[in-house]
């Protein structure tokens, strides 16, 4: 954690000291009567916002750096393995411990690949044609997961041709599987900084050293003065709703109860599947209300549609189409 993350404790410290009065006649004695103004502590203190600074480096070995990002998609990884191994265990299933294996190779692929391309041309606006290496350079950061979907949606056709399985075989059990995923990357996104919300002054805003403006951003003025500024109040404006951690919450551990649940009782094919683009493509979109646009898109349409909306409108009519093809095949059946 850098410097500029102990100014909220710094901030406490000083404001304690600040509301300690000593009375009493006999000093020299050392009898005190101390009176600690706690309401005035209190007052101050909810005016003041943490700031989300975290050294993005998990490791560092000589010239390598493992950052935390990177971590955050092998525990996803992790989760994955883990909880499929649960469900070939506990839950009837076609499915073996080298396809499980197998799949989350092709996966981790199509992931990462279709990350990165899904980033380049949602929400990049460098030309290839002036930097054709910049959907190679992953470690600069830039990933979608509306382009990593596409990406396993890729490896789940291949996948589908290898093991004679049937698309939604395949879909509805790796579904349960991937919201923990989803749960650790956001995570790591907020360990990052970045994914900041819309400005607001609720109870639980953070500050987020690059959303501030040029001029007031930790790397471009001393220390101490960055701290002082942050100590008087004058950057509580600037403070943001932690939306990173709020898709972490919705599209990650909501989503895995529903979908996990879901998963248990299901009993047609595509239902599981379905649970989770309704579920993932809600919370996304309301969240999309809480997060700020990025820069260079903005809104897209209406004044108040996001690319993060355009993005999720799919998900959720798919997920619909889904269980009405399925309602109506019981029906007529």
């Amino acid at each position: 954690m850098s410097a500029y993350s102990h100014s909220f404790l710094a901030s406490f410290i000083t404001t304690f000291n600040s509301q300690i009065q000593f009375t009493g006649d006999n000093h020299a004695a050392g009898e005190y009567n101390v009176v600690f103004n706690y309401d005035h502590c209190l007052k101050l203190m909810l005016n003041r916002f943490p700031v989300i600074d975290f050294d993005p480096v998990f490791l560092s070995i000589g010239p390598v750096s493992i950052h935390w990002y990177g971590i955050t998609y092998l525990i996803g990884f992790a989760f994955y393995y883990l909880l499929g191994k649960y469900r070939l265990k506990h839950y009837p299933s076609s499915w073996n411990s080298e396809q499980l294996s197998d799949f989350l190779f092709y996966a981790a692929i199509g992931i990462i690949a279709g990350g990165r391309v899904g980033w380049v041309v949602f929400y990049n606006d460098t030309s290839l044609l002036e930097d054709p290496l910049l959907p190679f350079r992953v470690w600069e950061g830039g990933m979608s997961f509306h382009g990593g979907l596409a990406g396993v949606l890729l490896a789940m056709l291949y996948f589908k041709k290898k093991s004679q399985k049937t698309f939604f075989e395949i879909s509805d059990f790796i579904a349960p599987l991937v919201p923990t995923g989803i749960l650790s990357v956001r995570l790591g996104n907020f360990i990052n900084g970045e994914l900041w919300g819309r400005l607001t002054q609720q109870p639980w805003a953070m500050l987020f050293p690059d959303s501030l403006p040029v001029h007031l951003q930790p790397d471009n003025m001393e220390t101490k003065q960055w701290q002082e500024l942050y100590q008087q109040g004058h950057l509580d404006a600037f403070a943001r709703h932690p939306s990173a951690l709020y898709e972490a919450f919705g599209e990650g551990l909501v989503t895995f109860i529903i979908v996990w649940y879901v998963a248990k009782w299901a009993k047609s094919r595509g239902t599981v599947s379905a649970a989770f683009l309704l579920s993932y493509g809600t919370a996304r979109f309301i969240v999309e209300f809480f997060r700020e646009p990025d820069a260079n898109r903005g809104f897209i349409a209406f004044d108040w549609m996001t690319m993060g909306h355009i993005l999720s409108l799919p998900l959720i009519g798919f997920g619909l189409w889904i269980l009405l093809r399925r309602q109506k095949q019981s029906i007529d059946t």
